[in-house]
């Protein structure tokens, strides 16, 4: 009998309208209904709730974007956050079953803090939009990355930026910087790290991966949004990206490249260690 795929979903939006959990849901559901595996999905509601998940109990995490700073305010859920990042890490250490996790925009920031990998700051605006993202060497090779273009596209929402990262301490680890925020010759800024690969199992990034075109658009009727995109890049670039938001070579493609993928990977391999057992 095959081993049932369990997926944990974190929600990290404590309470806040979302459609990146919609979308996480959405990709969860068409990779169970096709798949071929037998998957069970459950949702954990981390920040409102304060639930966690039991790592024992599950194969695959997701782990989403949410508000907020990611840097510690004294909140309960925060330490119990820490205590999985460590759990899973110590897992995959310890045994030949793997655990596989994702980290998507704000739960890539608290890993980012967590495992101390660069500076976790405050952008001086709100950036929001459909972004090109730039590969590094290490990312043009890495097998979630390498079947989109250079550079690829998606969608960008968040208040902080990983920047400065901390070359010995990623070489510590084993970890490699997969992706930057395009360059911006005309404003004297770094460029944030998009996309880490933490280990063969865990894999994180500061865009949203799992956005679609509708849920994008949906929220572009928050005013905070919409205004975000025109005070940085004009109207000409809002009602551009209206326009390019679903074309089949930019969010659709990164949506259907990565997440699924990163699905699909993870029951393999589980499925392979599984039957050696």
């Amino acid at each position: 009998m095959n081993h049932e795929i369990k997926i944990a979903i974190l929600d990290m939006n404590n309470n806040h309208p979302n459609q990146g959990m919609r979308n996480i849901k959405a990709i969860s559901e068409t990779f169970k209904a096709n798949s071929g595996y037998q998957v069970s999905i459950e949702i954990f509601d981390v920040r409102h709730k304060y639930e966690m998940p039991k790592i024992e109990d599950f194969d695959i995490f997701i782990s989403s974007g949410g508000p907020g700073n990611p840097h510690k305010e004294g909140f309960v859920w925060e330490e119990n956050y820490n205590r999985f990042l460590n759990a899973v890490w110590k897992h995959n250490k310890e045994n030949e079953s793997k655990k596989y996790m994702f980290l998507i925009c704000h739960s890539f920031q608290l890993a980012c803090i967590y495992w101390d990998l660069a500076e976790v700051t405050q952008r001086k605006s709100y950036s929001f939009g459909v972004m090109p993202i730039h590969k590094t060497e290490a990312g043009e090779k890495d097998f979630l990355l390498k079947n989109l273009p250079e550079p690829f596209y998606a969608v960008d929402s968040r208040a902080y930026q990983v920047i400065q990262p901390k070359t010995n301490h990623l070489e510590k680890h084993g970890m490699q910087i997969l992706a930057l925020e395009k360059e911006r010759p005309y404003v004297d800024l770094e460029r944030a790290v998009m996309a880490i690969r933490f280990s063969e199992e865990i894999f994180g990034t500061q865009f949203h991966p799992e956005a679609d075109p509708e849920g994008f658009l949906e929220s572009l009727k928050v005013e905070k949004y919409k205004n975000s995109i025109i005070e940085d890049y004009g109207l000409d670039k809002y009602q551009e990206t209206i326009d390019r938001i679903d074309d089949e070579d930019k969010v659709v493609l990164t949506r259907k490249e990565i997440l699924p993928v990163f699905l699909e990977f993870a029951a393999q391999q589980i499925s392979k260690t599984v039957s050696l057992a």
